[in-house]
Formats: C-alpha cells, sequence, structure tokens
C-alpha cells in the first residue's frame, strides 16, 4: 500500500512539475512579473516536495528489503521469485496504470471539447 502511494506521489508532482515549467516556458516578454515569480516559487515548492517524495520512496525500498528478507525465510524458492518478479513490476504496473488514466482523461476532455464545437 505505501509503494503504490508513494509512486502516485511521485507521479503527481512530476507531472504538476513538468506542467509548471511548460507555462514558465510559454510565458511572453510582456508577462507581469508576478506571475512569473508565482510560477517560480511554485516550482520551487514543487521540486522540494519531489526530492522529499524521493526519500520516501527511497525509506520504502529499504522497508522493502527488510520484508523481502523476512519472506525468504518462510517461501520455497519457486514462490519467493514469484513473489520478488510481484514486488518489482508493482511500481512499473501503477505507472502504467497512471499513464493509462492520463491517457483516458484526455481523450474524454478532447471528445468533450469536440462535442461542444459541433
Amino acid at each position: 500500500g505505501d509503494l503504490d502511494k508513494v509512486v502516485n506521489l511521485l507521479l503527481s508532482l512530476s507531472g504538476r512539475l513538468a506542467r509548471v515549467e511548460t507555462a514558465l516556458g510559454s510565458l511572453g516578454p510582456h508577462t507581469p512579473a508576478e506571475d512569473k515569480l508565482a510560477l517560480q516559487e511554485k516550482q520551487r515548492l514543487l521540486m522540494a516536495q519531489l526530492e522529499d517524495a524521493k526519500e520516501l520512496k527511497e525509506h520504502v525500498g529499504r522497508r522493502e528489503e527488510a520484508v523481502g528478507a523476512m519472506v525468504a525465510r518462510y517461501l520455497p524458492a519457486e514462490h519467493l521469485q514469484d513473489y520478488q518478479h510481484f514486488v518489482k513490476m508493482k511500481s512499473a504496473l501503477i505507472a502504467e496504470q497512471r499513464e493509462l488514466e492520463e491517457k483516458i482523461k484526455l481523450g474524454q476532455e478532447q471528445l468533450r471539447c469536440l462535442r461542444e464545437s459541433l
């Protein structure tokens, strides 16, 4: 459960940071200084939060290793391999699920805009 939460947090923060950086990159020369400063402050905060989330991920990784060592004492070799594969794939599957959810959301938004324009 903690792995799910941390991976989702990392994905959320990196997505928000990417949007802020895109917004900063698209600012024109006539953009008010307050707007630029607000975006830069948001970027700074998101970068700090992302670093904190990476530390959480490392902590979860260390806990995962400790749990894996305990599990290894009780599971036969073939079940242990299944467990290790599951743990390795879980993060990848969470990221893939999040990506698919974003694509669905984008597709729904495009469909809504298309309907409104018709």
